[in-house]
């Protein structure tokens, strides 16, 4: 119930303003000691008053680890102010007065309350009635009743605002956590989804350039037209993979350096070319879809391409097939788009892919490109899943959902276009394979 406090080295500031209060106090009580009733001329104060002023001045500095005790004490010490045949007046109690306040601040209200009720009718109770009282003994003795009582409500007030500015001190360090913690979730946050769009961009970008490589190393010889188209389209893609590179190292620039040229962020409405690419580097892939194409949110979009090219990406890499079909299903609520091949993937099948490749593909480590794409389908509220086909092959299929069929017709000639593009697109031709392992079998 008591709180200690103090019991730590205390400093000289401390030293000084406790030497001062242990003063003004011994002066009090020597100035209450002279007082005399019934308008007495004054003199010097009586060896009683010293004692009483010695005796409970020298138990104040003890106030601040056992303030009960210190307040027995001074009561005491005040109680024998009249048979020592002082006038008991407020002055004379003063370390009593000065304990009650330590006593508030220091203890639970209710006890502090009681030991101050209890000290000041003690004093009063020390003075002995009899016969009539008159006015200025009932104002005496109501002031050295009220004196303790009003330094323990002081006490108590001080008590509070401690505790409400210990309060406000404890939430702000709190708050400081909290925003602390919120800024590394933030980071955290950032750093997965830049670290997603560097994979995807290398993974598909590398990917087509490994695949662009093999055909120039295989045809040099036999076949040196076929070769300078490889090694053209090789150029174009290392260029774009540069650019697209650039772009998102951009998100990393602080706030003061300049800002890189920003590009649309891609989407559907690019799927013709991102398919073109493939066929360039020897994968058919062939589209198909169903019901009236609609309009994505930004992220939704960019969620669909990147699935898209993440799953034609373990295509060339694994499968060990020459072609892929894409299938995207528009409902209501939901978009479904899957990504199938009928190869038996470079893991389980290796001989299904030659070239120099292919020997290297088993010994590369598994990477994140399963994770990446459900990641990102669970970020816009949507599900992935993967896995092989009973009947061979790999199956990519993730749901996205839509938005509400009235905001759709707002980007009716917008969703027209992608159908349009991606329908002139379907086709192609060309057929290679790669080998790099990642997350598809």
């Amino acid at each position: 119930m008591t709180n200690t406090g103090g019991g730590g080295p205390r400093s000289r500031g401390a030293w000084w303003r406790e030497a001062a209060i242990v003063a003004a106090a011994f002066a009090l009580c020597l100035l209450g000691g002279v007082v005399r009733a019934d308008d007495q001329p004054l003199s010097p104060p009586p060896a009683a008053a010293y004692l009483i002023a010695v005796v409970s001045c020298a138990v104040l500095p003890v106030r601040h680890r056992t303030p009960l005790a210190a307040m027995a004490a001074t009561t005491v010490c005040g109680m024998l102010a009249v048979p020592s045949g002082l006038l008991l007046s407020p002055l004379i109690v003063a370390p009593a007065v000065i304990t009650a306040y330590s006593l508030a601040v220091r203890m639970e209200r209710r006890a502090a309350s009681a030991a101050s009720l209890t000290s000041a009718v003690l004093l009063v109770a020390s003075t002995p009635i009899s016969g009539d009282i008159s006015w200025k003994d009932a104002s005496r003795m109501a002031a050295v009743a009220a004196f303790p009582l009003m330094a323990g409500v002081l006490g108590h007030s001080a008590q509070n605002r401690r505790a409400y500015l210990a309060a406000v001190e404890e939430r702000a360090r709190q708050a400081e956590k909290s925003r602390d913690s919120e800024a590394r979730r933030r980071v955290a946050e950032e750093r997965v989804r830049i670290a997603r769009e560097l994979h995807d961009l290398v993974a598909h970008q590398i990917t087509l350039a490994n695949a662009q490589a093999t055909v120039a190393a295989h045809l040099f010889d036999t076949r040196p037209e076929q070769t300078r188209k490889s090694l053209k389209e090789l150029v174009d893609t290392t260029s774009a993979a540069l650019d697209e590179l650039r772009a998102t190292v951009g998100l990393l620039r602080q706030s003061g350096d300049a800002a890189a040229p920003a590009e649309p962020t891609p989407g559907l409405s690019r799927l013709p070319t991102l398919l073109e690419s493939f066929r360039s580097a020897g994968l058919e892939v062939s589209v198909h879809q169903e019901g009236t194409a609609r309009p994505l949110p930004p992220g939704v979009d960019l969620t669909a391409y990147r699935i898209v090219q993440e799953a034609l990406t373990n295509v060339t890499k694994h499968a060990g097939t020459g072609s892929a079909r894409v299938r995207l299903a528009w409902n209501r609520d939901r978009v479904t788009i899957t990504v199938a091949d009928d190869g038996g993937g470079a893991r389980t099948a290796p001989t299904a892919s030659t070239g120099p490749s292919a020997s290297t593909a088993a010994d590369r480590p598994p990477g994140y490109g399963l994770i990446g794409m459900r990641e990102r389908a669970t970020a816009v509220g949507g599900h992935l899943s993967a896995g092989r086909r009973p009947e061979g092959g790999f199956l990519v299929s993730t749901q996205l959902p839509l938005p509400p069929a009235k905001d759709t017709t707002r980007r009716t000639e917008a969703a027209t276009t992608i159908e349009g593009r991606m329908a002139d697109g379907a086709t192609g031709d060309g057929r290679t394979g790669d080998g790099e392992a990642g997350d598809a079998p």
